[in-house]
């Protein structure tokens, strides 16, 4: 019991109680059926052993009667009590689990025993109409509110994820939308220069000041004459010569 909390140890105090109260009503009970037979059976100072026999017949019936009631409305107690766990459980969207096989562990059982030892728990002060508050709806404590709010903030961080999400998926498309436009003008661009470059006529061949090949020269046209060793052309260098 020491790993439960303050609250939900006083939980336990409480189901306690509330068994030992229904315990000690049916102990008085199967006692008031002794005590019934001792009253108006055994009047008389002699019995045969038939009479005997069918006196405590009548008594064992009504004690195993009294001892199944009990049997059965403690099932179905604890029953109960399962179903409310699991019930404000599940309005969080929590699954409990139990372990069968720990409700025979005869150690778990002893610190049980010790626990309601130390408690003192008496019939004096905790009858059947205790004003012990039931078993509060986990919605009303502070642990509900804590889960709640968390659960509302994981939900609020699922949003905003989603609508980033949504925010990327809607850039990366437009990313690549606009990427497939510029291939599109970039091959446009590059199918026209090839266009171009077929219908532009072909530049002039050869080097300046001389003749196309396969073109005949201009017989009207001058040839150049060769030049002197002065730079001078070599008809004025002759003239020259026979002036002298």
């Amino acid at each position: 019991m020491a790993e439960l909390g303050e609250h939900h140890r006083g939980e336990v105090l409480s189901y306690m109680r509330f068994a030992q109260c229904k315990r000690l009503l049916r102990l008085k009970s199967v006692a008031s059926c002794f005590q019934d037979v001792r009253e108006s059976r055994l009047v008389e100072d002699t019995y045969t052993a038939e009479e005997v026999s069918e006196l405590l017949s009548g008594l064992q019936a009504v004690v195993l009667s009294e001892l199944e009631l009990e049997l059965i409305n403690s099932a179905h107690t604890n029953v109960l009590l399962l179903q409310q766990l699991f019930s404000q459980a599940q309005h969080w969207h929590l699954r409990l689990h139990t372990d069968i096989s720990e409700l025979e562990n005869r150690q778990l059982l002893e610190q049980v025993a010790e626990l309601e030892k130390s408690q003192e728990l008496g019939p004096s002060a905790k009858g059947p109409q205790s004003s012990k508050p039931r078993l509060a709806p986990l919605s009303d404590g502070g642990s509900a509110d804590l889960l709640h709010n968390q659960i509302g903030r994981l939900q609020e961080e699922n949003d905003k994820l989603r609508a980033r999400l949504r925010t990327l998926e809607s850039q990366a498309t437009t990313a690549l939308d606009h990427k497939r436009s510029a291939e599109r003008a970039l091959q446009d661009l590059q199918d026209q220069a090839q266009h171009n470059s077929l219908e532009d006529p072909p530049p002039p061949g050869g080097h300046h000041g001389q003749p196309q090949a396969g073109v005949p020269e201009d017989p009207g046209r001058p040839h150049s004459q060769p030049e002197g060793s002065g730079g001078e052309p070599y008809h004025d260098q002759a003239r020259a010569a026979a002036s002298q």
